[in-house]
């Protein structure tokens, strides 16, 4: 499903035009954005908890010539499904 689907299934499931379902789905997801650039955790009881995780540096090579290359650290999200979510896709 793409966002256009996503729009579309917002709308038809809330009885609200697309436009209005584009700007709430627009609005959600800058939210989640904007609590996860703070490092906060967002959690929707029964879909699921985002969370900002870091990422240690560690050492790789490079599949093109072998040499050991340094990946250094970064920030990554983290998506753990609640059991709601769990239960509907089993």
């Amino acid at each position: 499903m793409n966002k256009k689907e996503l729009i579309d299934s917002i709308a038809e499931k809330a009885g609200i035009n697309k436009v209005d379902a584009e700007s709430a789905l627009n609005a959600t997801v800058e939210a989640i954005s904007d609590c996860l650039q703070k490092g906060d955790k967002i959690t929707l009881v029964g879909f699921g908890t985002f969370s900002v995780s870091t990422r240690e540096a560690r050492t790789g090579r490079n599949p093109q010539n072998g040499q050991q290359i340094t990946i250094p650290a970064k920030k990554t999200v983290k998506f753990k499904s609640g059991s709601k979510l769990t239960e509907a896709i089993n």
